[in-house]
């Protein structure tokens, strides 16, 4: 696309990883295996966690369930998408997919409508045959839904069993010894923004004993009644026994166990995971019938049968655990995941190792501070804190864990930074638990506002909070009512009523009915009911505020809170539709931008709005949205008013008119949710929350800003160039290992963006393209001759060079590149020619460029773009002026960098002199050496031989001079110091601090030696000529470097 040249930098993190899903091993080579991440894509690693590679970037959905390994043929993978979780924050998948080259790529192979998928099943003695089982749509009924079963590999599915359009099947079990008997359990269950009902009277354990073609159910000695998510384990030392986790109702759920294929169940004990819809995954151990471990908030283990429990083992490691896998070689080796992300155990869970280079962290929010020289990103997270770090850093690597700081634990949500003090931030975990924390000392201090007598606040599980773009020191914080704080936090003033419908939750149907109080899980893992999730200020006027609610109100103030207008519903919005975002507009105090998520009433339609009158009216900009993406965020730039920027449930956009148009950004972003957008002003970058694959940035986007459709009936066109901000990259620790995360920094130097319009082609391109029209049309193309081949073989291909030089126009860097159309990005990284030996391999290479040898002056600059077309040179654009600044991070800066510049040029002229002066001794020691060997092969005068070793001698005695004396160096005695080694010392020096007085002390020293050095070996030269000579008139046979013989 038009675009496509901007693309978008992930600096993860990976200090804190993701929620894992499943963990699928190569049964043949233990250390490949994948991992499915909740909200994050598959993962890849050939090398057990040292390395990890990302699958499944690019497909219909980033939620993902189970993942699955063929027994028969490891480069065949399954993939289930859509989360089998039923939480209050997951995505949804679009079906089944399959890979047959070891995910390298995958084909979606259907089931479409599932959108939750818990388990895959491969017959082990047909591959071919495959079962999924499909919880289907979370938010509504239908879909998907019941266990699928393929013949062919996935080309078509047969639904093998089918409960009811509210029901569908969630674990599954094989039996080793007959993979025609499985066994399954059906999960009845809804969630809506206002509740969850995690079961139901459909829930069951199934048995078939003949692939599916009939079903019984096996409930003997199960709870009777409701019940919810169950979970099931076969136990391979014994496949009679098989183990179910029941979550049901008022403490009746717990561990049973079957002792005889499902006749029957015996109740072991009343354990349970305690949040059924989260976890209530059982594993059975590979060589002890009775030992099984469950995954929970602390996973636990059982060595007997399920009756009695104890901590399997979290010893620093994170908890909420969701998958496992365990070593059929090894007893004590495991591998876990959970919503920390993928630990490995060596000792049966004593101590963890953790892979910290997943960077697949949940985001809900972000935010960015003002921090010199560099900005800082903060975001809250799912159950992984809130935190901290660098949008970059000096270090050439880029960011590392340990860049990061926590500021809040739990679950993170909203985050604010002091505009004027980056130290000061704001910080927030669940249900509005808000800290202030600074971040010289790391301390925190909590400031959530707290009831007074009487009254009791709804806070939603992600609660809006904004600092006030006319004082530092406001706060606004919204539970059911809006809070203001003028101090910092320190005291709250409640400035709303209740701002919401005020609606009973528990008088909604759900599944068709008014669900009973003692429903399963009734109500759990949700925000109570009615509660403010989105909140905007206006930049223009103080005192406008708009709030929005989960319960799909909108509410305005003008007055700062004295009188509130209330919007109770919206043209082409469903009524009660959460509110997803609120957007006041940058330069209109009338004008808002409101987007509304209806997901969770299975609705995943864009709702996105605008009015200029304060909500009187409204106008839909979904426009050209997908049908199938439920909207997130919305942002405004703060100089172009038309330009809008979307994150929905599946990508990144930006509209050049308010709306009218959306288009979509994708380099350098998986298929992943965008939570949050925020910009840094300073820098005109946009910085993205994403719900599984960290922060994404995009560097510099005025490109978009400045981009009109004129620019592309251009020729070419170079578009406004961003300050260049100069300093020295640093190193990173040397010798940390692959496993050692690093997220990039963005591309070092000044970034130039600029467009081209026609696309050159070299003759073999044009010739290949008329024999693949030929073909295409049945006629036969022109056949080259051997003179069309030659000049494709000799023709120069075209390309692009960026001229800059300094403001007196003086040239300062050329910088080539090859022909591309559209637009494109390429960096000056600050380096200025100097004239250094140039260095070539065959060929001379028009698209070499001279050595860089020192960091230019900051200053102002100007830049052409121009084209070379075999040799004529045509300017295409330009020139475009731009600045460079030094960022203030030097204890002792050059009190004169244009003299350190100065001195760097003069030394890069010894450094040349001497260089070209060993070249020439190489050349003399290799003629002397020929006419040594002439002399050997057919002898000749004495004296000639004398004069050789002589001049052999002095070559050898100047090497020592320019190397050092190679025989003490290796007797491991100190000899004195090479002229080559001190020029080393004279160029070991920094563009931006001052010459040290020892490097132009050995300048010195190099520059008088060689002053002696020269005269003698333009003397052993000129006696090597008079040696050709005499060579020639004895009628030896050439050697390099003499006349041709005659003949």
């Amino acid at each position: 696309s038009t675009f496509s040249a901007l693309k978008f930098r992930s600096i993860g993190p990976a200090f804190t990883s993701g929620r894992i899903a499943d963990i699928a091993v190569n049964p043949k080579n233990f250390s490949e295996y994948y991992v499915s991440v909740a909200a994050g894509g598959v993962w890849k690693t050939t090398n057990n966690g040292t390395t990890w590679s990302p699958v499944f970037d690019n497909y219909g959905s980033w939620s993902v369930g189970p993942v699955a390994v063929d027994p028969n043929n490891p480069n065949v993978v399954w993939v289930g998408s859509g989360e089998y979780n039923s939480q209050r924050a997951i995505g949804y998948g679009d079906g089944v997919y399959k890979s047959t080259n070891g995910g390298g790529s995958f084909k979606n192979m259907g089931l479409g409508k599932s959108e939750h998928i818990g388990r895959i099943r491969i017959d082990p003695r047909n591959s071919d045959v495959v079962y999924v089982s499909c919880q289907g749509p979370l938010w509504g009924p239908g879909g998907d839904r019941g266990l699928f079963k393929t013949t062919d590999g996935g080309t078509t599915w047969t639904e093998v069993l089918h409960v009811s359009e509210n029901t569908g099947i969630s674990d599954m079990e094989m039996d080793p010894r007959n993979p025609d008997v499985i066994y399954v359990s059906a999960y009845q269950r809804r969630r809506h923004v206002w509740t969850l009902v995690d079961g139901g009277p459909e829930a069951a354990v199934y048995k078939t004993t003949d692939a599916g073609k009939t079903w019984n159910k096996i409930n003997s000695g199960l709870p009777g009644g409701d019940m919810g998510r169950i979970g099931l384990a076969i136990s391979p030392v014994n496949p009679d026994v098989l183990f179910a986790v029941i979550e049901a109702p008022e403490g009746t759920g717990g561990i049973w166990r079957t002792t005889n294929c499902g006749e029957s169940w015996e109740k072991m004990s009343d354990h349970q995971s305690g949040v059924g819809q989260y976890y209530n995954r059982i594993y059975c151990d590979l060589w002890d019938v009775d030992r099984i471990v469950a995954m929970e908030t602390v996973a636990q283990v059982s060595d007997d049968a399920g009756r009695t429990w104890r901590a399997l083992g979290e010893d620093l490691k994170h908890v909420d655990n969701h998958c496992f896998w365990m070593d059929p070689r090894d007893p004590k080796h495991y591998i876990i995941g959970s919503d920390g992300g993928v630990y490995e155990s060596f000792d049966q869970a004593k101590t963890w190792l953790y892979k910290s280079n997943l960077p697949v962290t949940q985001f809900y929010r972000v935010a960015v501070d003002n921090d010199l020289p560099f900005y800082n990103v903060y975001g809250g997270t799912q159950d992984n804190n809130s935190f901290g770090g660098p949008s970059r850093v000096t270090r050439n690597i880029g960011a590392v864990n340990d860049d990061w700081w926590v500021t809040c634990g739990g679950d993170g949500f909203f985050q604010q930074v002091d505009p004027t003090n980056p130290d000061i931030v704001y910080s927030e975990s669940q249900f509005g638990g808000l800290v202030r924390y600074d971040r010289k000392s790391g301390e925190a201090v909590g400031i959530q506002p707290q009831e007074g007598l009487g009254d009791a606040y709804r806070w939603n599980w992600n609660t809006p909070l904004l600092i006030s773009k006319f004082d530092h020191k406001t706060l606004y914080f919204a539970a059911n009512k809006l809070f203001k704080s003028t101090n910092y936090g320190n005291k709250w003033t409640v400035i709303s009523p209740d701002l919401t419908r005020q609606m009973d939750r528990n008088k909604l149907p759900v599944m068709g009915v008014i669900q009973n109080i003692d429903a399963v899980a009734k109500n759990n893992s949700t925000s109570v009911w009615g509660n403010i999730v989105s909140l905007a200020e206006s930049s223009l006027k103080p005192g406008t505020l708009f709030a929005g609610t989960d319960d799909g109100l909108i509410q305005i103030t003008t007055d700062d809170g004295k009188t509130w207008t209330k919007i109770e519903s919206v043209p082409g919005v469903p009524e009660m539709t959460y509110v997803s975002c609120i957007l006041a507009d940058k330069f209109d105090p009338n004008t808002l931008y409101v987007s509304f998520s209806n997901l969770k009433r299975a609705d995943f339609k864009p709702y996105v709005v605008k009015s200029t009158d304060l909500g009187k009216t409204w106008t839909s900009i979904s426009a050209n949205l997908p049908e199938n993406g439920p909207v997130h965020s919305l942002q405004q730039d703060p100089v172009k008013k038309e330009l809008l920027f979307l994150g929905n449930e599946f990508g990144f956009y930006f509209s050049l008119d308010s709306g009218g148009k959306w288009i979509q950004i994708k380099a350098g972003i998986p298929t992943i949710a965008i939570y949050d957008i925020a910009i840094q002003e300073r820098e005109n970058d946009l910085v993205l929350a994403s719900f599984g694959r960290g922060f994404f940035i995009l560097d510099d986007y005025t490109p978009i800003r400045n981009f009109e459709p004129s620019i592309l009936n251009r020729d070419a066109h170079i578009f406004p160039i961003k300050e260049g901000i100069m300093f020295s990259q640093t190193d990173g620790k040397y010798g940390q290992g692959h496993a050692y995360f690093s997220a990039p920094n963005p591309a070092y130097g000044v970034t130039f963006t600029y467009f081209v319009k026609d696309d050159l082609k070299t003759l073999k391109q044009i010739r290949k393209e008329a024999q693949t029209k030929a073909r295409k049309d049945g006629t036969n193309p022109p056949y080259p001759t051997y003179a069309d081949l030659r000049a494709e073989e000799e023709e120069q291909a075209p390309f692009l060079f960026f001229t800059i030089k300094d403001s007196n126009g003086k040239l300062i860097r050329t910088i080539k590149t090859g022909q591309k159309t559209g637009m494109n990005r390429i960096n000056w990284d600050y380096n200025q020619e100097v004239m250094g030996n140039i260095g070539m391999q065959g060929k001379a290479n028009p698209m070499g460029t001279p050595q860089a040898g020192a960091m230019a002056l900051p200053g102002m600059y100007t830049v052409e773009l121009s084209r070379n077309v075999g040799g004529v040179v045509t300017k295409l654009a330009g020139p475009e002026t731009f600045s460079t600044r030094l960022i203030n991070n030097l204890s002792l800066p050059a009190k004169d960098r244009a003299s350190v510049i100065a001195f760097i040029e003069k030394a890069t002229k010894l450094n040349n002199a001497v260089s070209a002066t060993m070249a020439k001794m190489g050349e003399y020691s290799t003629a002397v050496q020929y006419g040594k060997q002439l002399l050997f092969s057919f002898s000749g005068p004495d004296e000639i031989m004398k004069e050789l070793k002589g001049l052999e001698t002095q070559l050898k005695e100047l090497e020592i001079r320019f190397n050092g004396n190679s025989i003490i160096s290796r007797l491991q005695d100190q000899a004195e110091p090479g002229l080559r080694q001190r020029m080393g010392s004279v160029r070991y020096i920094s563009s931006n601090q001052d010459v040290p007085e020892t490097s132009m002390e050995q300048y010195d020293i190099v520059s008088s030696e060689m002053v002696k050095i020269l005269p003698e070996v333009d003397q052993i030269g000129l006696a090597i000529e008079r040696l050709k000579k005499e060579f020639d008139r004895l009628g030896y046979p050439w050697t390099p470097g003499r006349a041709v013989p005659k003949w």
